[in-house]
């Protein structure tokens, strides 16, 4: 009966230092499995951060070339006034210039209407 009860508690004392041991992988597993994650998170939180850093400076760029293309735009409509200006200045110029000839020399009139 003794050498019986000798056995069963030998038996309970390995099963119980089994499942200690069970239990002892269990929280080195579980503890590995949270600072993997813990990684992970640092990470995410890294390549987050990289990745709001970039979409500020593309931003930034954006906003500058809009700037510039808005500034384009004005020295274009800009110099088109010009354009538009000196076309009329020309225009006046050369409305004088044929006044002047008809008014200096009347034939020039016939001569005129005959090539035109």
């Amino acid at each position: 009966m003794e050498e019986h009860a000798r056995e069963a508690e030998a038996r309970a004392q390995e099963l119980c230092r089994g499942a200690m041991e069970k239990l002892r992988l269990a929280e080195m597993r579980a503890e590995a499995a949270e600072r993997a994650q813990r990684e992970l998170v640092i990470t995410a939180e890294h390549k987050l951060q990289d990745a709001c850093r970039a979409l500020e400076q593309a931003k930034s760029r954006i906003e500058a070339q809009e700037d510039k293309l808005t500034a384009a735009e004005l020295r274009a409509q800009a110099a088109e006034a010009d354009a538009r200006e000196a076309k009329k200045a020309l225009a006046l110029v050369e409305e004088a210039i044929r006044k002047r000839l008809l008014c200096a020399n009347p034939d020039v009139d016939s001569r005129l209407a005959a090539a035109g």
